[in-house]
């Protein structure tokens, strides 16, 4: 050995913990975040200028809620029979041609004089290639960041999506107000012209995970069916999985304020502005929170608070059971989000038990559960709010969620017992064996 240089590590010295300037100093996941940040505000963009265009057209609510359900139900398609494609292919390539067949798409949207019918179908069929493009997304993340870089990167992707969200939506009334619909959703197309180029060129070519297809005959090749099927066998079939899965789930409870928004707010005796601060003070919240859990709390830690912040989450909401006012119910609703940061120890341990080859299946399964969820909770929300008010549906369907929590906190517990291996089975030079974060659900998404 020669002598230390200055500036080298001496033996035994603790390496320097990595930060949010390691990882935005990896060029691929500068363009694999550039490519996110304008797929999700495009695709926000695009639902409102959509929906806003129905009813303008129609006039009837009704329809418009139809038009937006059309950007969300393919979610579920999507989830299910989509987003393995990028186990099979290229991750690269399927985002690229995602991101193309979605230009040609949306951009067919503002011909004029389309009919409703075919626009409410093009969009449909426009975030059918959203789950795949998230998949491959999620899936191709830890192999451009590893270790710890891989938990941050994924709390950037994470608050990136939200405040895609935010941007998106509130991008999509002013270009609607200033440039017109069509125009607005001419925008929409470029956005992802513009992602293709930042992962075409951004991201380097990476083989298949899964190269089974390719040495298998036509014949002997698995059915779309067969290979959903051995996917949830994958994920509920292994303990410490299907309990990741469903601490990632949870999100259905804790998000109940968003569906019920607009009833409470009017309760409060608020109008709009009330309801968009009830929705705003879930997103805020986690977009300051996320960067802050992940960068500050050590990754050991950050598993072993995992199910308590996760019960923690959906108790807060049993406070409304107290009919808070407007003020104090932001700061219940802020506080509840912010302790959704469990979702990123979730999904670092959920990623690192996945085989690579299954990986953007795993996320599709995991992206669609929040979907469904989510829909099932506001729907059921709804209904209860027209019988009881909405600060007791919040409060019950939070205090269901953190009875929920505390049975996967123990189960978690169980399977992975403090101070045991995070991916027994895993080489220590893997991804696994450093640490990562949670299912990046649509909505916690």
């Amino acid at each position: 050995m020669g002598p230390e240089t200055e500036g080298s590590p001496r033996k035994g010295a603790v390496p320097p913990r990595a930060t949010f300037r390691d990882v935005f100093a990896v060029a691929e996941f500068r363009a694999l975040w550039f490519s996110e940040v304008l797929s999700v505000a495009g695709d926000r963009l695009a639902l409102v200028a959509l929906t806003l265009l129905v009813f303008q057209h129609t006039g009837s609510p009704l329809l418009t809620a139809v038009a937006y359900a059309a950007g969300y139900v393919p979610w579920v398609v999507g989830g299910l029979f989509l987003a393995e494609v990028a186990d099979r292919r290229p991750r690269r390539s399927v985002m690229v041609v995602c991101d193309v067949v979605r230009f040609f798409l949306v951009a067919a949207m503002a011909i004029p004089h389309m009919p409703i019918w075919v626009l409410v179908a093009l969009l449909f069929a426009t975030t059918m290639f959203a789950p795949p493009f998230e998949s491959a997304r999620a899936a191709i993340t830890p192999d451009i960041l590893q270790g710890e870089l891989y938990a941050l990167g994924t709390a950037v992707i994470q608050t990136t999506f939200l405040a895609g969200q935010v941007l998106g939506a509130v991008g999509g009334g002013l270009a609607v107000a200033f440039v017109g619909v069509r125009p607005a959703l001419m925008i929409d197309a470029v956005t992802f012209v513009i992602s293709a180029l930042f992962i075409g060129l951004g991201i380097r070519s990476r083989p298949a995970a899964s190269r089974s297809d390719a040495a298998e005959p036509e014949a002997a090749r698995p059915s779309v069916l067969a290979r959903m099927r051995d996917g949830f066998r994958l994920l509920f079939g292994n303990q410490a999985l299907r309990t990741l899965l469903l601490l990632g789930w949870l999100v259905a409870f804790y998000t109940i304020p968003e569906g019920v928004a607009a009833p409470y707010a009017a309760k409060l005796g608020g109008g709009p502005v009330a309801t968009g601060l009830v929705l705003a003070s879930t997103v805020f919240s986690t977009m300051i929170v996320t960067p802050l859990f992940t960068r500050l709390v050590r990754p050991r830690r950050r598993l072993a608070w995992m199910g308590p912040l996760a019960v923690l989450t959906c108790a807060t909401l049993v406070l409304t059971a107290l009919h808070p006012g407007l003020a104090a119910s932001l700061v219940i609703f802020s506080l509840s989000a912010a302790f959704g940061v469990y979702q990123i120890a979730a999904n670092t341990a959920f990623v690192v038990r996945v085989p690579s080859e299954r990986r953007a299946q795993a996320f599709g399964i995991a992206n669609m559960g929040v979907i469904v969820g989510q829909g099932a909770a506001f729907v059921a929300a709804g209904a209860a709010a027209e019988v009881v008010s909405p600060a007791v549906v919040i409060a019950v369907g939070g205090g269901i969620g953190a009875i929920i929590g505390v049975v996967l906190t123990l189960r978690w517990r169980h399977v992975s017992p403090p101070g045991g291996r995070h991916a027994a089975g895993r080489r220590p030079g893997h991804a696994a064996a450093r640490s990562r974060s949670s299912v990046p659900l649509r909505g916690s998404s």
